[in-house]
């Protein structure tokens, strides 16, 4: 885990969650995005995690909660999608994470663990996801330049989503 990135804050208030492996080419994303928010948002919570099924239990308490992971729904590499979920809300939206492990273990993809989560009772009650489209997986590749160029736009998404601006503290962020 990289030092900028902090788990350390009070619990249960907002969260910010890189999904992805660091190895693995454009899925990278997610903790390089996480880690960009960490270095301009200290008072925000932010983790990386590779592993989907590790949301339900990450998530647990925090609202609102905001997952940045690489998307594959056909869109041009770089493009930055957000979907609002949680609770009561559709996960219509979510079909570019279904089945989104781009070559790992899991058989379960970040829509999967959304709707689990929904059906468990154990969604955030606020969800945004960010995703950013990515185009390669490889194994030991570095980000796509696309991909890499909108780090910076999927940061200032989490942000908005979050209510936070450069130096703002999440206190004031609407619950």
């Amino acid at each position: 885990m990289n030092p900028a990135v902090r788990t350390d804050r009070a619990a249960r208030g907002p969260l910010v969650i890189g999904l992805g492996s660091r190895d693995r080419g454009d899925d990278a994303v997610g903790p390089a995005v996480a880690r960009t928010v960490a270095a301009e948002h200290p008072s925000i919570a932010v983790v990386e995690h590779e592993d989907p099924t590790a949301l339900l239990d990450l998530w647990a308490g925090h609202t609102p909660v905001v997952v940045v992971d690489a998307a594959c729904s056909g869109a041009l590499a770089g493009t930055v999608h957000r979907l609002e979920t949680g609770r009561t809300a559709s996960q219509v939206g979510l079909g570019a994470w279904a089945r989104s492990g781009h070559g790992s273990t899991h058989a379960i993809g970040l829509a999967e663990v959304v709707e689990l989560g929904r059906v468990l009772g154990r969604l955030p009650e606020r969800l945004v996801v960010v995703g950013v489209e990515a185009e390669r997986f490889d194994h030991g590749a570095p980000l796509s330049p696309a991909v890499a160029a909108a780090i910076p736009a999927a940061a200032r998404c989490i942000c908005e989503a979050l209510g936070t601006t450069r130096g703002e503290e999440t206190s004031r962020v609407p619950r």
